[in-house]
């Protein structure tokens, strides 16, 4: 016989099993319903619970049955509610002064309508991200006016309507008007645009904050690295407008502070009437020669030209083989389009693919007043403006920003310090603080206004 095979002893045991086993099925078969009859008493609350609406009709007592299912779509509303009873909305509002500024020199350099907005979008996005998973949502309302006085009266009405934080893309006269306007409101503006220093001094509100980074913060990133080439002597070529005036006077704050030196100053006189025509490079390349020799010996031709308006004719045009850095040639900036460290290339393409388009420094600047908002919500775990703002002036706060440190603000006048990016039109070249240029608390503070320089009084500490 096979293994595991026992053989009945007898025709009767065979019987015995069978009967056995038709009996065990039986009671098997029955247990189901022994169940079913032993829960019955705990089922018998429900049918009240079904009729649970009815009371909610008094008037038709009568007619509870026709109407019982009527009630439920009301019913279900506050249960939505109550499934998220922590979800906060928290607004920002963009407020942007239009403007008609002269063209740049270059097709490439027109300014795309969305200069900012689009930042500032992306941010959201990012915000978003971490906010739903924390019941926080973010929203971005758009307010664009030519009127300064229409723009900021639009501003007061979203904040007196529960908005508290503003990116701000405005003219210093109108930011200050604006931060005014907003004294003593739970309210909070952020410049993203303006680079004057004396919105950071002596016209400081501790109503705004600024991550614009400022002149002083540019020249003095281009300073160090010119210094660190060992090309201290300058020719500073400068136009006839004051933020050319403005941007000069920051290249001669930079050169005292790092120990270079202007071996002399010449103004451009421009015509932009014809600068587009036919012809005109021949002019052009006849005239910079012509402006800039019989200069005394210098490293490198610093421009201030802000508008770009002819600050691009400069180089492969002087008179000597000279570099050219300022506002052409070689430009400090928040941001370039060519950055790939730090996650970089990442956010380039995620930036692309929302605005069909390469990263300006302003897009950034305005990303990084959004992000700024998001990251205090995120890690205060509030949509309270009290705990956000008392977080951002915080000796804890900082964001990340693609640039390999934490971005902190400077409790001296509200100012992002932040590290700034020396370039090409095409290639990132270095970034400052430079080696060698140290401080005793951060090096970020070597660029710009420090503590101890500071005009700012107003400013709360």
């Amino acid at each position: 016989m096979a293994a595991g095979y026992a053989e009945p002893h007898s025709r009767g045991s065979v019987i015995a099993f069978v009967r056995r086993s038709v009996l065990a099925g039986l009671v098997m078969a029955s247990a189901p319903s022994l169940a079913s009859a032993q829960e019955a008493p705990a089922q018998a609350p429900t049918p009240p619970a079904a009729t649970a609406p009815a009371p909610a009709a008094p008037a038709a007592p009568a007619a509870d049955s026709a109407k019982s299912d009527a009630p439920a779509p009301a019913a279900a509303a506050p249960k939505a509610e109550a499934a998220a009873p922590g979800h906060a909305v928290i607004p920002i509002v963009l407020a942007r002064q239009l403007r008609d500024d002269p063209l740049p020199l270059s097709l490439l350099d027109l300014p795309p309508k969305d200069l900012g907005i689009a930042g500032a979008k992306l941010a959201i996005t990012d915000n978003n991200t971490t906010g739903r998973f924390m019941n926080q949502e973010f929203k971005l309302e758009l307010i664009e006016e030519a009127d300064p006085a229409k723009l900021i009266q639009d501003v007061v009405q979203k904040v007196d309507a529960g908005a508290h934080f503003i990116i701000v893309d405005a003219t210093p006269d109108t930011l200050l008007k604006m931060a005014d306007a907003i004294k003593g409101k739970e309210a909070i503006l952020i410049n993203y645009s303006a680079p004057d220093d004396s919105l950071r001094e002596e016209n400081c509100r501790p109503q705004i904050l600024h991550t614009a980074p400022t002149r002083s913060m540019l020249t003095d990133a281009l300073a160090q690295y010119l210094v660190w080439k060992k090309w201290p002597h300058w020719l500073l070529v400068l136009g006839p407008t004051e933020q050319d005036k403005l941007y000069a006077d920051a290249l001669r704050r930079s050169a005292k502070r790092f120990g270079a030196k202007i071996v002399e100053e010449r103004t451009f006189q421009y015509d932009s009437g014809s600068r587009r025509t036919d012809g005109g490079f021949e002019q052009v390349q006849q005239q910079i020669p012509t402006f800039t020799q019989k200069a005394p010996d210098y490293h490198v031709l610093v421009v201030a030209d802000e508008g770009n308006l002819f600050g691009d004719y400069l180089p492969y045009r002087t008179w000597d083989a000279r570099p050219v850095a300022g506002t052409a040639g070689l430009t400090a900036e928040s941001w370039h389009p060519a950055i790939e460290l730090w996650g970089g290339t990442q956010f380039q393409n995620r930036f692309k693919r929302l605005a069909d388009r390469t990263m300006r420094p302003i897009d950034y600047n305005a990303w990084l007043a959004v992000r700024m908002i998001g990251e205090a919500a995120s890690r205060t775990k509030s949509a309270e403006y009290k705990d956000l703002i008392g977080y951002i002036k915080g000796p804890n706060f900082d964001v990340a920003g693609f640039k390999g440190v934490g971005l902190s603000l400077r409790n001296w006048n509200g100012q992002i310090r932040e590290p700034i990016l020396v370039t090409t039109p095409k290639m990132l070249v270095s970034v400052s603080p430079q080696q060698g240029f140290l401080h005793q608390s951060s090096e970020l503070d070597t660029l710009g206004v420090d503590k101890p320089e500071t005009k700012c009084q107003a400013y709360t500490q």
